[in-house]
C-alpha cells in the first residue's frame, strides 16, 4: 500500500493508530506551519517597518537621479537659455546712460516736451537714489497743452535711445471758466532715467596720487 492510500485508510478520530511514517509527516507539517507563524510575528512584522523606510529612501533617490538627468539632458538648452539672457541683459545695460551722458539726457527729455508743442512749467530733477548696480534718477516735470500733445511728448520719451519711464501722470484742467478745456490743460508727471554705476567702482580703484604703472617717476 502507498502512501498515498494510507492517507485515505486513515481514521482522523484515531490518531494513535496511524503508522508512523504518517504521524511524521504530520508532525512536520504543523511544526512547519507554527515555524513560519512565529517567523511572521516576531522577524517579519520587526523589520517591516525598516524595510519600509528603505524602500521609501529607493523611490526617493530614483526621483532624484531622474530630476538630474533631465536637467542633464537639458544643460545645452539651459546654457543657450542663459547666454540669451546675458546678451539681453547688456543690451539693456547699453540703454543705460553713463555719469557723463545723464545731463545731455535731460536735456533731451526737455527738449521732446518743448518739442511737442508743450509748454514746460516745472522741470526739477532730484537726488539720485542708488539701486546697486544702477542709480535711479526722479524728475518732476510739469507742462502745459492739450491731449494731442500729451501722446506726442510720452511718443517722444519712448523713442529717446535711453531707458526714460514715466510715473504718477496727473492730468488736470490749466485754468477754469471759459479758457478750461481739453486744448488747456496741466499734466504733472515724474519721469525717472537710470544711470550704470558700475564705471564708478573702476574710478574709486584709482585714488589721486597713486601713480599707475607707466607713470612717468
Amino acid at each position: 500500500m502507498n502512501f498515498v492510500e494510507q492517507l485515505r485508510t486513515l481514521d482522523p478520530r484515531d490518531p494513535g493508530r496511524w503508522p508512523l511514517a504518517v504521524r511524521g509527516f504530520f508532525v512536520g507539517v504543523i511544526f512547519l506551519v507554527c515555524a513560519a507563524i512565529a517567523w511572521y510575528m516576531l522577524v517579519w512584522n520587526e523589520d517591516r517597518p525598516v524595510l519600509q523606510q528603505a524602500e521609501a529612501e529607493e523611490m526617493d533617490l530614483r526621483n532624484q537621479f531622474e530630476s538630474k538627468q533631465q536637467r542633464a539632458a537639458n544643460l545645452d538648452a539651459y546654457k543657450g537659455q542663459l547666454a540669451e539672457m546675458e546678451r539681453t541683459f547688456g543690451a539693456m545695460l547699453r540703454q543705460l546712460p553713463g555719469k557723463t551722458e545723464v545731463p545731455n539726457l535731460l536735456v533731451d527729455i526737455s527738449q521732446t516736451g518743448l518739442a511737442a508743442g508743450l509748454q514746460e512749467k516745472l522741470f526739477q530733477p532730484a537726488s539720485e537714489q542708488s539701486k546697486g548696480f544702477y542709480a535711479e534718477l526722479p524728475i518732476k516735470i510739469k507742462l502745459v497743452g492739450s491731449f494731442h500733445q500729451f501722446g506726442n511728448f510720452v511718443s517722444g520719451i519712448a523713442a529717446l535711445p535711453r531707458i526714460v519711464t514715466l510715473h504718477d501722470i496727473e492730468i488736470k484742467p490749466e485754468g477754469a471758466g471759459k479758457d478750461a478745456g481739453f486744448d488747456n490743460l496741466t499734466m504733472d508727471v515724474t519721469a525717472k532715467t537710470y544711470r550704470y554705476i558700475e564705471d564708478e567702482n573702476a574710478d574709486k580703484a584709482a585714488k589721486p596720487g597713486k601713480k599707475k604703472p607707466g607713470d612717468a617717476t
